[in-house]
């Protein structure tokens, strides 16, 4: 609470009792973080399926008329956002898995999920989510009597937890997640003790190799191929995937990349 400079000391020390009480009784601390509330608003609608939201985008276009002249007209646009209110149980399926960028995203949630600790000659390292957009950002909501109050920017809207997801995917190497892990020779040995246990038993799906697409180095290592033509191949993903969602009462599936990044190439 800001209060005006006064002189007179008796008026100071009233206001610094006052302030006191207010800080006590019903203010909130500075940089207060709320993750639950609910948008008073005419373009936001609330039912128990669905928060639904209007958004009018503005802008301006431009064009010359026929003798020249530049004109800029405003523009409005109305765009309808609806996003359920149910998060599902999600399904994320990973495009090298057993790569060093799909080991580590998968040993991270896992560390995080399971609270693991270990020991570097720095000290002690817990697990966290720093960097991520979604688990680590907040946002300003507002001012609350003289306060900034903000929100994790995963409670902005109804989000899957990383920690619950079920997570599997697809590699070119055979390897289960424990060995690729160790081969990736990304994370502290103290922590891939640990996870071990998490890991081992989890085991790439077959995946497509191309040598015109895929860096040579990758050739030794893929021996856990989709093999057949290119139609053969994606029917096989495909049902790859059907599979996944059957096996694991998934909701929703997301397929991200985490492979390694393609060699140059001849197009057409």
């Amino acid at each position: 609470m800001h209060w005006r400079l006064v002189h007179h000391v008796d008026a100071v020390c009233i206001a610094a009792n006052r302030c006191k009480h207010l800080k006590t009784a019903r203010q909130p601390p500075a940089n207060m973080l709320i993750d639950n509330f609910v948008v008073q608003s005419p373009h936001v609608a609330y039912s128990d399926q669905h928060i639904t939201s209007t958004y009018n985008y503005d802008t301006t276009k431009l064009h010359r008329d026929e003798k020249g002249q530049w004109i800029v007209a405003p523009t409005s646009t109305e765009y309808q956002f609806r996003v359920d209110r149910r998060v599902p149980k999600l399904g994320v399926m990973l495009v090298g898995l057993g790569g060093n960028n799909g080991t580590t995203v998968l040993a991270g949630i896992l560390a995080n999920k399971h609270g693991i600790t270990w020991m570097t000659k720095d000290g002690l390292c817990k697990p966290n989510y720093w960097g991520s957009l979604t688990q680590a950002a907040t946002l300003r909501v507002g001012n609350y009597e003289g306060e900034e109050v903000h929100t994790p920017f995963k409670s902005l809207l109804p989000m899957s937890d990383p920690n619950q997801w079920v997570i599997g995917g697809w590699d070119i190497s055979g390897f289960n997640m424990a060995e690729a892990m160790e081969r990736a020779k990304v994370l502290d040995f103290e922590l891939q003790k640990q996870l071990v246990p998490y890991m081992k038993d989890i085991v790439p799906l077959p995946g497509i190799y191309d040598p015109a697409f895929i860096a040579a180095n990758q050739e030794a290592r893929a021996d856990n191929v989709i093999k057949g033509t290119r139609q053969h191949q994606v029917e096989a993903v495909r049902q790859q995937i059907r599979q996944f969602k059957a096996d694991n009462n998934v909701d929703k599936v997301v397929v991200l990349w985490t492979a390694n990044t393609e060699r140059y190439c001849q197009v057409g």
